[in-house]
Order: C-alpha cells, then sequence, then structure tokens
C-alpha cells in the first residue's frame, strides 16, 4: 500500500428547484424576497455542494450516505449543521480542510453582493480562515432550466491536508 497523499481534492455538485414556500439560504445566509428552494433538508445548495467536496475528497462517500434524504432526522435540517457534522467526520478520518472553491449558477438573487457573508458562515462551519472560502455567483445567461430562473445549481471544489501535515 502506498503512502497516505499530503493533499486531496473533492468536488460536489447540488441543484434544487425554486418552489418551495420558505426562505432562500445560501451558504447559510438567507436571500429575502427569493422563492425557497425545494429539498427534504433547508435545501441549502451551497452547503449541500461543499459537504460532498469535503466528503469526496476524504473518500467518505456523499451527503446522501450520511445524512440520507427521506429519514426524519434530516427533514428540514439546518445544512450548515450537517456541513458542521461533515467536518467532524472528515477530521475523524485524519483531514482538515484546506480550501473551498464554490460557484453558485442561477438567474436570480444575485450572489456577489452576499459573498462576504456566505465565506464567514462557511468559514466558521469548517474552522479555516475566510479566505480559505471562495464563493462566485455566475449567470446561465438565459439558456436551459437555471436561465428559465427555475432552480439553481452549485458546483464546489474542496482540498483537504493530511491531520498531520
Amino acid at each position: 500500500m502506498g503512502e497516505r497523499p499530503a493533499v486531496r481534492v473533492g468536488v460536489g455538485y447540488d441543484s434544487h428547484r425554486f418552489g418551495a414556500d420558505r426562505a432562500l439560504v445560501l451558504g447559510g445566509v438567507r436571500f429575502p424576497g427569493s422563492p425557497g428552494l425545494v429539498g427534504f433538508s433547508d435545501a441549502d445548495a451551497v452547503a449541500h455542494a461543499v459537504i460532498d467536496a469535503l466528503l469526496g475528497a476524504a473518500c467518505l462517500g456523499d451527503i446522501g450516505t450520511h445524512f440520507p434524504p427521506g429519514e426524519d432526522a434530516w427533514r428540514d435540517a439546518d445544512s450548515m449543521e450537517l456541513l458542521s457534522r461533515a467536518v467532524a467526520l472528515i477530521q475523524g478520518a485524519g483531514w482538515r480542510v484546506g480550501n473551498v472553491d464554490i460557484t453558485v449558477i442561477c438567474e436570480k438573487p444575485r450572489v456577489g453582493p452576499r459573498a462576504t457573508e456566505m465565506r464567514e458562515r462557511l468559514s466558521a462551519r469548517m474552522g479555516v480562515a475566510p479566505d480559505a472560502v471562495s464563493v462566485k455567483g455566475k449567470s446561465n445567461e438565459g439558456m436551459g432550466w437555471i436561465g428559465r430562473g427555475e432552480g439553481i445549481a452549485v458546483v464546489a471544489v474542496a482540498a483537504l491536508r493530511s491531520g498531520d501535515g
């Protein structure tokens, strides 16, 4: 068996459609006046993509493995709390968060003006400095389901460092 690498990288993706009778929450930040996302938990697509990126980098499965949709324990769950639990899992496996890069793809709301708040909330949950978390908003230029304003997609990339490094 080879040596454990000093760094691992994981990619996470999540998408949800608009239509829920609840507040829109992205990266732990509420967006008043925006329609909510449909999902079993609070449908925070940013937190979900980050969780999948972290778990993937640590080879610990995905969000559904640890927080299965359909189980009452996770109904309307605070996804930022799920993120804290995922960080504890990766730390238990000997990894630490290095940095995370997130792209939120939607026509509305505009993510850029709230990116700093999202970075601060996400970094606090992951135990890293805000400058280790990048949040970017991108439009889909009117194309496809995102361009029609039907929902949001998020891509996240996470780098983990060995816990002893």
